[in-house]
């Protein structure tokens, strides 16, 4: 019960109560930016001459496109608020939230590997970086650096793909899964996932890792550069203490404020790896439905996108809360 009255528990449903209107303006904006797109999902049926006129007003009145803009919005609202529904997808005559839910896990799979990965080698490789500042290790580390930054991820991912076709069968070329999935044990079918997740992943995290490893080494040559830092060697304390102790924990605060964007650029970024290694994620779903302008599920997926935006930020900011208590949630916002 005490939760429920702390400042943070006012704080999330504040939060909450900000990304629903957040949400409102973002699909009402998006809906309108679809619209002013030429044509609509029945042109494809419109250049075939079997199909019939009486077909293709079947197929307006079913889906709506023959009613007014506004009128069209404020039915795809009403079908979530009332049903929890997104509308049918016109591409494939299912419920685009449930298509949109199948495809959710094997994203976020992909999106919570690569900030794993991410984190685990830029943190260390920014510590060396700002610790040997203008050494040689520093400055091997800032080319790196750079080069990730620069490289288009579309290029890594291509590579990668070249890299898996030539020592096939060491690496998987793609799909989520092999052949044999369901005939694996329960420990062989996450093993099979794993390696499949291996040259993904690695497309995924190559320029996220590159941003982060600068921005940590950034952060810290400044924490270091501070008088209580000065003060804390001067007393004898051992160097690793006053780096990993002192210096990373105010260090490390921008970096956490930063995850809230990085965990939901991944869904746009996932686009790329998912479109090389035929990954069965969002980012294919969302180029398909773009494609066949099918406008309940393009919907649908931006709404994904600004909830992954919204929950990332929250999660940011509260964990930003419990590793410096000084911090108010106000502040963080």
């Amino acid at each position: 019960m005490t939760f429920f009255t702390s400042d943070t528990f006012v704080y999330i449903v504040k939060r909450l109560l900000q990304a629903l209107l957040t949400l409102f303006l973002a699909s009402a904006l998006s809906f309108v930016i679809i619209q002013l797109a030429p044509g609509d999902f029945l042109d494809t049926y419109r250049q075939n001459p079997k199909i019939s006129p009486e077909f293709l007003e079947q197929k307006r009145q079913q889906f709506r496109l023959d009613r007014p803009w506004i009128e069209q919005y404020f039915f795809w609202l009403w079908s979530i608020v009332r049903y929890g529904d997104a509308g049918p997808s016109m591409l494939y005559n299912r419920s685009a939230s449930a298509i949109i839910l199948e495809r959710v896990p094997a994203t976020l799979l992909l999106a919570f590997s690569s900030l794993l990965v991410t984190w685990a080698i830029a943190i260390p490789l920014g510590i060396v970086g700002a610790v040997n500042q203008n050494r040689w290790s520093d400055r091997l580390l800032q080319v790196i650096s750079y080069a990730g930054q620069g490289f288009p991820s579309f290029i890594t991912a291509l590579l990668l793909l070249i890299l898996a076709q030539n020592t096939s069968p060491l690496f998987p070329v793609g799909d989520m899964t092999s052949i044999d999935h369901n005939e694996l044990t329960p420990l062989g079918k996450i093993i099979d996932i794993g390696w499949h997740m291996i040259l993904p992943t690695i497309a995924l995290s190559i320029t996220s890792f590159a941003g982060l490893q600068r921005i940590t080494r950034g952060e810290l040559l400044d924490v270091l550069r501070q008088d209580y830092i000065q003060t804390a060697r001067a007393k004898g304390l051992p160097e690793n203490k006053v780096i990993y102790i002192h210096a990373l924990r105010n260090a490390i605060n921008p970096l956490i404020t930063l995850l809230g964007f990085e965990f939901a650029s991944l869904l746009s970024g996932a686009f790329i790896a998912e479109f090389f290694f035929n990954w069965p994620g969002l980012g294919r779903l969302i180029l398909q439905a773009v494609q066949a302008q099918d406008l309940y599920l393009v919907m649908a997926s931006l709404m994904m996108g600004a909830v992954m935006l919204i929950i990332g930020n929250l999660l940011a900011d509260l964990l930003l809360k419990a590793v410096d208590p000084r911090i108010k949630l106000e502040e963080a916002n």
